[in-house]
């Protein structure tokens, strides 16, 4: 039994929305007659370009996740950063679409939904309505918006909507509207290992200290909060912010304490053993969860990682189902053994 903490969805409930748009992101048909999905990054057909719910079920069988609880894939989360009156209806599009999945393969879906940028308590607003869905256990919020506590301040009534519904949120390295991205140059060499590596897990890092390393969840006791990849580089870097609290602030709280007593989740996405094994000894093996991006290829790999690790059968059984089991039980239905296999 795995739950899947960290699926990643390319949402066909776009789809008919995206069709009556005139400027991109939209659906035409090219002068081959072919139906394509056309952003700034060029074209993909229709048929490619969105994720099949049958295809995924497969996926999730044939590696033994029971639930995945999907969110936005990075690409598409375009349509939180639109202005208000664009950006509403593509995201209560995409809620509603998750919600008929999750009703209609009740337990081996939950969704997090997707918020409009521009307009705090519009977002707020949709975040509510969104939590009445099927299946629906939080909201997918971008991490720029927690690289520091001033950046967090502005995302207080998204964190009360989640604290009033026990429900979660889950902050994925991504910007906010208006923000300059991406931040690595497209020329750059190895541009693909500074963004989606160095840049990612730096603000993942950021992200962790915000909410680890300041009271900005003590409002927020009954909110859960789920940071991926390993919530960065923490990890490794711990001994060394205790070397620098130790030399620079002594009287302060060491900031290994901090990560080991927050409430914080993340998820094991895209990380080996020898990672894994340093996750459980920062946070400790009740707070790291199962994910996968959303691939079978990111399943293989999690799982290989899982697998490998050195640490008891115990602590991967929390990871794959257990802790996650937690977040999510008092909100939604989630499958049982076996059920993935019916």
């Amino acid at each position: 039994m795995t739950i899947d903490m960290h699926a990643h969805w390319k949402p066909p409930a776009l789809i008919e929305v995206l069709r009556n748009r005139s400027t991109e992101p939209r659906i035409v048909t090219n002068d081959d007659g072919v139906e394509v999905f056309r952003t700034r990054r060029g074209d993909e057909p229709v048929e490619t370009a969105f994720s099949d719910v049958e295809q995924q079920l497969a996926d999730m069988d044939a590696h033994g996740i029971t639930t995945g609880v999907l969110s936005l894939l990075g690409s598409f989360t375009w349509i939180q950063r639109q202005p208000l009156e664009e950006s509403l209806e593509l995201t209560r599009a995409c809620n509603d679409g998750m919600g008929q999945i999750c009703s209609a393969y009740e337990g081996r879906f939950a969704a997090f939904a997707s918020l409009p940028e521009a307009d705090i308590d519009a977002a707020a607003q949709e975040f509510e309505r969104a939590l009445g869905l099927p299946g629906v256990i939080g909201a997918q919020v971008p991490g720029n918006a927690f690289l520091t506590l001033k950046d967090a301040e502005a995302m207080r009534p998204i964190m009360e909507v989640a604290n009033a519904h026990k429900a979660l949120v889950f902050i994925h390295f991504g910007p906010r509207m208006g923000d300059d991205w991406p931040r690595v140059a497209p020329d750059a060499d190895n541009n693909r290992r500074r963004m989606g590596t160095l840049d990612m897990q730096a603000s993942l890092s950021s992200n962790m200290v915000t909410l680890c390393m300041t009271d900005f969840l003590a409002p927020y006791p009954d909110a859960n909060i789920q940071i991926h990849n390993l919530g960065g580089n923490i990890p490794y870097e711990m001994e060394r912010m205790d070397h620098r609290c130790l030399l620079d602030t002594p009287d302060e709280e060491l900031p290994s304490r901090r990560f080991r007593e927050s409430s914080v989740y993340v998820d094991c996405n895209s990380f080996g053993p020898h990672a894994i094994e340093a996750g459980i000894r920062a946070y400790g093996e009740d707070r790291i969860v199962y994910g996968t991006d959303g691939t079978a290829f990111g399943a293989d790999w999690t799982n290989k990682a899982l697998d490998e690790a050195n640490i008891s059968d115990a602590a991967k059984q929390k990871i794959r189902h257990d802790n996650a089991a937690g977040m999510l039980s008092h909100l939604v239905p989630i499958a049982q053994y076996g059920q993935a296999a019916e």
